[in-house]
């Protein structure tokens, strides 16, 4: 039926999409005007329900026709060619109806497959709530209850307060009545001043006597009272005032707690030797920390997936061991702190690289014949010292014509016959010159023997780096083999670098330590910076026999063996299979 007619309503004819309404022939006409914009309305056939036969480009009123994918939104023929989706990825809609159409099938078939997986995630989500909920009761319960007890604590606190401000108020009264009942005895109709006039009419000598002694005494007090009057007590109660402003800042600033901020990593304490001693500590401002989680992996670029990390909970302390760790690798550690709060995050990645063989524990030897006078051996036999004493003052007054240098050495108390084994050492940056490296066991022996001396200028007993062997031949390897460092600086003057150099082309700046490796099979002995692992230096050396570790001194100088992490006293908790000190 027309929708616009008037009583009795005619036949519906046509229908306007635009109008959403059904019209007969001359209510058509009439709604639709010529000249106007409602003429150019399409009539359809009469209908109930306007769905438009398509979706309408908002801005152009055309069909959409394609779909842009940067925009993502649909575009009529018009918007297509517009500046606005220039270099935009446009597809025809059926295509995005296809892809959408297809995406929306699997997602909506792996829901339907999935039930299972979706009732067991609601029952924990139900779960979760209830743990939720029980444990914001508790969590009510407990901060109610602290309240409770602070305030309980206020309330006994103030109670002791009042009773001392009651007890001192109660002991100056006792003595302000009893100072007025004085003064009031000194009144013209008191009892005093009655029974003193009574007395002085006492014509008897010794009566008088006998009656004034005692008071006498009385009036005696009394004037003085009267002459150096002060109240027996202050009325003033200002040392009994309160400041808390400290303990309102507290309240002020009671809050949740929150768990501990990111460890920071004490990278100038963290190394790698036998062991890896990890250091940490929170930041300044840090909530503090129960205890820590310290987790490690090792890193390994040939493998297609990340290992997993070992943890160890619960350290404490801000230091911890880890043990048992392949030789020649790298490890990734990490920490978090937790206390009542939770945890916290984890400190930034560091890696360390581990020596490249295993570590070598030994002494410096004290019992073979070096020169006492200029060497000091600590009592742990683990630092030396060059003195170089009288002796060498008065070589220097023979500097113009020839000075000679002794050459001191000191060696491990250990031979090395077998494997690859690794050492480091620190030497001070402000001796003159140390030699450190490794050589044969007899040759040592001879060297202690015929001590060495430096003739200087126009005497070199070596070259640089030692070959020890000057007169042998150029295929066999020298008996020693040192690494030359002096004045802050080591020297790379022979052998085989494997450091770019300075420009001189002799020297590197010298690192906190000094590794040593040598393969014994291999007759081969390097060099590192023990703390980046970076190689210094390597040469061949004669390992026919068994070899020692060895240092030289040529004027002062000290240097000291690196400890073991084992040995370390300050250790809080060790790291590795089951082992778990505090």
């Amino acid at each position: 039926m027309c929708q616009f007619c008037k009583p009795p309503q005619l036949e519906a004819t046509k229908g306007c999409t635009e109008c959403k309404s059904s019209f007969c022939n001359e209510c058509f006409k009439l709604y639709h005007p010529w000249g106007t914009q409602k003429a150019q309305h399409e009539p359809t056939p009469p209908t109930l329900t306007f769905r438009p036969k398509g979706l309408m480009c908002p801005e152009h009123k055309e069909e959409v026709t394609h779909y842009c994918k940067t925009c993502q939104r649909l575009v009529c023929q018009l918007c297509r060619v517009r500046r606005t989706h220039t270099s935009h990825k446009i597809t025809p809609v059926l295509s995005a109806y296809q892809a959408l159409r297809e995406k929306l099938t699997k997602s909506l078939a792996y829901i339907l497959s999935s039930q299972d997986t979706v009732q067991t995630q609601i029952a924990e989500l139900e779960e979760t709530v209830k743990h939720t909920e029980v444990n914001g009761l508790q969590a009510k319960e407990e901060v109610s209850q602290l309240i409770q007890g602070l305030c309980a604590m206020l309330e006994e606190k103030r109670a002791s307060l009042l009773q001392a401000i009651e007890e001192c108020q109660q002991e100056r009264l006792a003595s302000l009545h009893y100072q007025i009942q004085e003064h009031q005895a000194m009144l013209e109709n008191s009892g005093m001043v009655g029974y003193a006039q009574e007395v002085l009419k006492e014509t008897d000598h010794p009566c008088f006597v006998q009656a004034a002694k005692q008071l006498h005494n009385r009036i005696l007090r009394a004037t003085d009272s009267l002459q150096s009057f002060r109240p027996a007590a202050t009325a003033s109660f200002s040392h009994f005032q309160l400041d808390v402003s400290r303990e309102l800042k507290l309240l002020t600033d009671l809050a949740f707690i929150k768990a501990p901020e990111a460890p920071v990593i004490d990278t100038q304490r963290t190394y790698a030797y036998d062991q890896i001693f990890l250091c940490w500590r929170l930041p300044q401002h840090s909530p503090p920390a129960w205890h820590y989680t310290v987790e490690y992996r090792k890193t390994d670029t040939k493998a297609k997936g990340l290992k997993l990390w070992q943890r160890r909970e619960e350290v404490r302390g801000t230091s911890a061991l880890v043990e048992y760790l392949d030789t020649d690798s790298v490890y990734v550690l990490r920490v978090k702190g937790c206390n009542k709060a939770g945890f916290g995050e984890y400190s930034e990645d560091i890696y360390l690289h581990t020596p490249p063989a295993p570590v070598l524990n030994f002494f410096l030897d004290n019992r073979w014949g070096f020169n006492r006078d200029r060497l000091a051996i600590s009592k742990d036999q683990r630092a030396v010292r060059s003195v170089p004493g009288i002796p060498m003052l008065f070589a220097a007054e023979r500097l113009m014509t020839s000075c000679h240098l002794s050459i001191d050495l000191v060696i491990g108390d250990v031979a090395i016959t077998q494997g690859k084994n690794y050492w480091a050492c620190c030497v001070d940056p402000s001796s003159y010159l140390v030699k450190v490296g490794v050589g044969l066991e007899s040759k040592l022996q001879e060297w202690f023997q015929v001590p060495q001396d430096v003739v200087s200028p126009r005497y070199d007993p070596d070259s640089g780096h030692d070959s020890g062997a000057e007169d042998t031949t150029v295929d066999a390897p020298p008996p020693y083999a040192f690494l030359t460092i002096g004045m802050g600086k080591i020297l790379l003057s022979h052998g085989s670098a494997l450091t770019s150099r300075d420009p001189n082309g002799c020297t590197v700046p010298l690192p906190p330590r000094i590794g040593i490796c040598l393969d014994y099979e291999q007759g081969k002995v390097s060099f590192y910076d023990a703390v980046s692992f970076r190689g210094l230096w390597e040469c061949g050396v004669d390992c026919s026999g068994p070899v020692c570790p060895a240092f030289c001194f040529i004027g002062g100088g000290a240097l000291h063996l690196q400890e073991l992490v084992a040995n370390k006293q300050e250790r809080k908790v060790t790291i590795g299979g089951f082992a778990k000190l505090d």
